[in-house]
């Protein structure tokens, strides 16, 4: 195999703020949603309380992405931390607290990638006005891009504005959709989704303005849909899940509108956001330099037709009904899936990342793509994960590929740097190539253990991609 990654790619990993740090509510932090929704499952698995415990034990942890070799780490700054309330003034244990990160990652010789808002909306704008469904979610956020850029920019050029906004928006507890009403859910939801574009707007714009030679851009949770058949309407079908999932919101961001196909949905169903006469050039002049993109699985979808009591604009599990008739998504059967269900498919990898650069010709960089499953800690002290290790030599070989392709690929970052919180697992569920000695309801020691993929990983930076 022909190496074809740039000397200077960036190899990396990333986290996020709620599922690293713990120290939830330490020097002055506010709850946040990510919080709120860890709370109420304590009982059945970890919370945000200490995590992987990344705010005491930073300085240990950034050595060890050193002795990795990482390039970059592609981490989010939580918004509570900074501001506590969501919408005042900043903390400045907040802000020191994050500048101690940059300084030692630069010290390190490793880039700052940072994520403004990674799923940990400040709980008290929720109890406040709901959070996104309120205009003035969008000016806090603006007024916290805006302190980030100021005490961060001078050192941080890479910047992402909000992490999978295209699928947070469909889970109702991460945005804070406790008690809205089912009839009125998917105009709330249009409604939050719309008003986190014209942040998303506002804060590139922002970053452009504030941050001397910034880059900015949002991160997607990618959608790779195949059709169940050759059947010119299961085609369709699996562009549309495409379209609706993943297309339609980078066309809002690189093209500042919705396309057709979604403005008629938003319109024929009703729920058209309310919008103010401003947001059109808002919208239109903020520019991304970049497209980050999260990768995990993917799908196949089947075209069904209409009927009386599935009608248009109505949603069951994954049926989603729109103007086209609806379509049915299932699992590809010439697929292997990890133990939480995600198909393991490195070819998608190589499709949707030539999709996205051809639609919209910004340089691409892959800030989540990992395999998520228990890790045995072995009597002697060692995690034998050699089927992490598969998953990565394929999906990396698919990133080579990619790069020969013509795609302008210019970093890889897996999902996790280490052991993390999951959100719907705990650590039952670990991503890291290092481990953290604890489990749901057992801090132990939360000692750092790397694994055989670390020393893996380590191997494919020094040799500036796969060996053999």
């Amino acid at each position: 195999m022909n190496n074809h990654f740039p000397e200077d790619f960036w190899w990396g990993a990333s986290s996020s703020a709620f599922q690293i740090e713990g120290a939830w509510n330490e020097d002055g932090k506010g709850m946040t949603v990510a919080d709120y929704n860890s709370f109420q499952k304590s009982e059945a698995q970890a919370d945000t309380k200490v995590a992987s415990d990344f705010y005491h034990r930073y300085k240990e942890d950034i050595s060890l992405m050193k002795e990795l070799g990482m390039k970059t780490y592609r981490f989010s700054i939580s918004w509570a931390r900074i501001i506590p309330n969501g919408d005042g003034e900043a903390n400045e244990k907040g802000v020191e607290f994050y500048n101690n990160i940059i300084d030692l990652l630069l010290e390190k010789g490793i880039i700052p990638f940072v994520t403004l808002y990674h799923f940990d909306l400040p709980f008290s704008l929720v109890e406040t006005y709901n959070g996104w469904e309120d205009r003035r979610c969008v000016d806090a956020f603006e007024r916290f891009a805006r302190i980030c850029y100021t005490a961060f920019g001078d050192r941080v050029k890479h910047w992402q504005v909000n992490n999978e906004q295209n699928l947070m928006v469909r889970v109702n507890e991460r945005m804070n959709m406790y008690d809205v009403p089912a009839e009125d859910a998917e105009r709330v939801r249009a409604q939050m989704d719309y008003h986190m574009f014209v942040a998303h707007a506002l804060a590139t714009t922002a970053c452009h303005e504030l941050v001397e030679g910034g880059k900015v851009g949002p991160a997607i949770s990618s959608t790779m849909t195949y059709p169940a058949s050759n059947k010119p309407m299961d085609i369709w079908a699996a562009k549309m899940n495409d379209n609706f999932k993943t297309n339609y919101a980078l066309d809002m961001y690189c093209y500042g509108d919705y396309p057709g196909y979604y403005k008629e949905y938003l319109e024929k169903t009703g729920i058209s956001p309310i919008r103010q006469p401003e947001d059109e050039d808002i919208l239109k002049n903020a520019k991304p330099d970049l497209i980050a993109v999260n990768y995990y699985r993917t799908l196949v979808a089947s075209y069904l037709p209409e009927t009386e009591e599935h009608p248009f604009g109505t949603k069951l599990n994954d049926i989603d009904y729109d103007l086209y008739g609806y379509f049915k998504i299932e699992k590809n059967p010439h697929l292997q899936a990890t133990e939480y269900g995600a198909q393991i498919d490195p070819m998608g990898l190589r499709l949707v990342l030539n999709d996205y650069y051809n639609r919209y010709r910004l340089p691409l960089i892959i800030t989540e793509n990992g395999l998520g499953t228990p890790d045995t800690l072995t009597e002697d002290g060692n995690i034998h994960d050699d089927y992490r290790i598969e998953y990565l030599k394929e999906h990396i070989a698919a990133c080579n590929d990619v790069i020969a392709d013509g795609v302008e690929l210019f970093g890889y970052c897996p999902w996790a740097v280490m052991d993390i919180l999951s959100s719907h697992q705990g650590f039952k569920k670990r991503y890291g190539f290092i481990y953290v000695n604890r489990e749901d309801h057992d801090l132990k020691d939360l000692a750092r253990i790397k694994k055989d993929s670390f020393y893996f990983y380590q191997k494919v930076i020094q040799h500036n991609g796969l060996s053999d």
